[in-house]
């Protein structure tokens, strides 16, 4: 059985470029990247030196804190250059591919005949276990803590997001497999959150939850409150239906291809479309051809949650959409496009410019936040896009303080900073939500866990 979640505090950001219902294929990149700042909070050990040949699924590095955990190269070839930063702190390892795509073979069984801990060492081994995240803190999960559940999404209600009904479509067994292992590692705990109607609906051996509304429907953080929120001491898994996927397709073929498709989005994209790509794929490799301005703001992800890229960059391990958008350092003649204008192009979540009244109409928006930080006062508008039941204003507070006490008990242990996103796009004070956050949990994790 299956509950109805209809999540009405939020919002829909109605973007242009939304992308079109075809897949391509890409070519392996010449140069792929695997960098440890995917992952907050990893301290790496490497394993591989420069010029050392590597196949798919070789360890590159492992993580220090827990060296089960490894972290597998996407791609066949080279080591060409481990790229490193202040303090010799590693940046990213690239690595040059041979286009063959050798992949290391894993020794696997049926699902129904692998134990709980044969099933992590494989995940652990094979470098699909850092698909899974942690809350409280939201980090790889970390494989001593016993979850009370594990949760997937099937879909993405954020601007621009793919859909995964179409990138899976042909894949559903896969994900079937997926879904059985991840019950093996939760007993059963396994919560798949849709959209009505869904064909994800079909899935065994999960708990079902449909989830309707606008955004932040979609993200994991708002259905694993409304479902079962976490309490301290407790700890919950999720990841993303794609990997899901990859478990699957692991159980079936004894190896890890380093695959994924992404949605190529955005105002500034001539095609946007589906990419099927390999995991740290070069960003100039993804856009070549199909970027309608010069002046554009590359972002892995989202535009709410995303990483800004250089056109040399890659993409991140944990995104599966790109975003194209202009960038937003122009002047604007005040009386028309200013503040002064008449407002019939801007998106707004208020009653601010006439386009309130056209509910289906899409935008073309920039990264510009029209003005600079500014006192951070009382205004009501962060709780009319949070849907938990939590203050999201004071919470924000206790974290630019650091107050563990108001930090613990206003529910830190319960969100993650892409929960505050929206918070972060309505508060008129321009403050980087999302980085205090984020800094609120880091303080927490050291001091309480």
């Amino acid at each position: 059985m299956s509950n109805t979640i209809n999540i009405r505090k939020g919002l829909d950001i109605r973007l242009l470029g939304d992308a079109t219902k075809e897949i391509k294929q890409l070519a392996v990149s010449k140069t792929v990247s695997l960098s440890p700042l995917d992952f907050h909070g990893l301290i790496p050990k490497l394993v591989v030196k420069e010029g050392e040949k590597v196949q798919v699924g070789d360890v590159i590095f492992y993580d220090k804190k827990n060296e089960k955990i490894k972290y597998v190269s996407p791609a066949s070839g080279t080591v060409r250059e481990i790229v490193r930063g202040e303090k010799r702190k590693i940046l990213q390892v690239l690595i040059d591919s041979d286009g063959k795509q050798t992949c290391k073979k894993f020794k696997v069984s049926k699902v129904a005949d692998t134990s709980r801990e044969d099933l992590m060492s494989l995940l652990m081994e094979s470098g699909l276990w850092p698909c899974f995240r942690q809350r409280p803190i939201d980090v790889v999960a970390d494989p001593t803590k016993e979850p009370k559940g594990i949760y997937v999404s099937s879909f993405d209600s954020s601007p621009l997001a793919p859909d995964y009904e179409f990138i899976l479509g042909d894949r559903m067994d896969q994900v079937q497999i997926g879904l059985k292992a991840l019950n093996v590692l939760c007993n059963g705990n396994v919560h798949l959150s849709n959209r009505e109607s869904s064909q994800f609906a079909a899935m065994k051996e999960v708990n079902h939850h449909v989830f309707e509304g606008v955004h932040p429907a979609g993200n994991i953080g708002t259905q694993i409150h409304h479902i079962d929120p976490i309490n301290k001491g407790e700890f919950v898994w999720s990841i993303n239906i794609q990997d899901v996927a990859a478990i699957g397709k692991l159980f079936e073929s004894g190896n890890v291809d380093g695959k994924k498709c992404i949605a190529l989005t955005g105002s500034e994209v001539k095609s946007p479309c589906y990419y099927n790509i390999h995991s740290g794929s070069s960003v100039s490799d993804l856009v070549k051809n199909n970027v309608a301005g010069d002046n554009v703001r590359y972002i892995s992800g989202n535009v709410l949650t995303g990483d800004q890229k250089k056109l040399e960059g890659h993409i991140g391990f944990y995104h599966n959409q790109f975003t194209i958008i202009p960038e937003g350092n122009e002047y604007k003649f005040f009386l028309t496009t200013g503040w002064l204008g008449l407002g019939f192009d801007k998106f707004s979540n208020s009653r601010l410019f006439p386009t309130f009244l056209s509910k289906s109409k899409k935008f073309v928006l920039d990264t510009n936040t029209n003005g600079e930080e500014r006192a951070f006062v009382v205004t009501g508008e962060l709780e009319k896009v949070f849907p938990f039941d939590i203050l999201p204003m004071h919470l924000t507070k206790a974290a630019i303080t650091n107050d563990i006490d108001g930090m613990e008990n206003l529910g830190i242990y319960e969100v993650a900073p892409e929960d505050f996103a929206l918070c972060e796009y309505v508060c008129t004070t321009k403050i980087n939500i999302q980085e205090k956050i984020r800094q609120g949990l880091d303080l927490i994790a050291s001091e309480c866990m």
